[in-house]
């Protein structure tokens, strides 16, 4: 059998199905046999992943699965506004932003946020009661609040997370470090308040890029003038030294497999 990647959300995170022996194409939705039941999804593409855990595709979705989902989407909506009436009930410092049925029904999850552990067991109760399902209240942090919300970053554009990052890594002050920023939360955290996204996934091209280069304030030697490295571009493969003479060069790094065709270029700012 085939493997099919389906997403549940629009640019959402997407999970390995296999195909059943089902003539399925891209862009077609389908129902999917998941750890948290039965759920509506979209087929997105198609691959050869021999992973033997998957689970199944059950069958193409038809026109009615289409309008169940729709009547879902609907009540599940419903579902978020009477579960922010009762959180405000009951008195909650919790802070629901999404909720959506499994396709069967059999269960409703809720997400929210908090800054510390909900008791929660009297709201779940109290929504079993209404909707008759199984309750699932499942805490997410604030990288998931902004995908969901969504917006414009720094750079003008829509937020990756929300537009074509469908995994949301961890970021670490390594990655910061690693492409030679300014630690300053005004330039390196999302809308979110946490590490950008970007930083994860541009960090292998600035670590290849990095080979060779030295460190700002190393004690570099290039064409017989000695200075100290000032600044340095990591894109651009080149640095800038201020020599002992109070002369500053621009120097160009060239990637070792092209050494022999190339030369360093100097350019000297008096």
């Amino acid at each position: 059998m085939r493997t099919v990647n389906v997403e549940f959300k629009e640019n959402g995170k997407q999970y390995v199905f296999f195909d059943n022996n089902l003539d399925i194409n891209e862009g077609d939705y389908v129902i999917v046999e998941t750890e948290r039941g039965i759920q509506f999804g979209k087929a997105v593409s198609l691959s050869s992943d021999d992973h033997k855990e998957h689970y199944n595709v059950l069958k193409i979705a038809n026109k009615n699965d289409f309008k169940k989902n729709q009547q879902n989407i609907k009540d599940s909506a419903k579902a978020l506004e009477k579960a922010k009436e009762l959180v405000n009930e009951l008195g909650l410092e919790m802070k629901l932003i999404d909720c959506y049925f499994a396709f069967d029904r059999k269960q409703l999850v809720f997400q929210f946020l908090a800054d510390n552990r909900i008791d929660f067991r009297e709201l779940a109760k109290e929504l079993a009661a209404i909707y008759k399902t199984r309750i699932e209240l499942r805490q997410v942090g604030v990288r998931d609040k902004a995908k969901e919300i969504s917006g414009l970053g720094a750079c003008g554009r829509k937020l990756c997370c929300s537009s074509f990052l469908s995994d949301l890594d961890s970021v670490g002050i390594s990655q910061v470090k690693n492409q030679n920023l300014a630690l300053n939360p005004a330039k390196i955290n999302g809308l979110c308040g946490r590490l950008l996204c970007c930083l994860k996934y541009e960090d292998d091209i600035y670590t290849e890029y990095r080979k060779d280069l030295p460190e700002v304030g190393d004690r570099v030697k290039n064409d017989g003038v000695e200075g100290t490295v000032l600044t340095l571009d990591i894109p651009g493969r080149k640095y800038v030294m201020l020599t002992d003479e109070n002369e500053k060069i621009e120097v160009y790094v060239p990637f070792k497999k092209y050494e022999k065709n190339s030369n360093e270029r100097k350019y000297r700012n008096k």
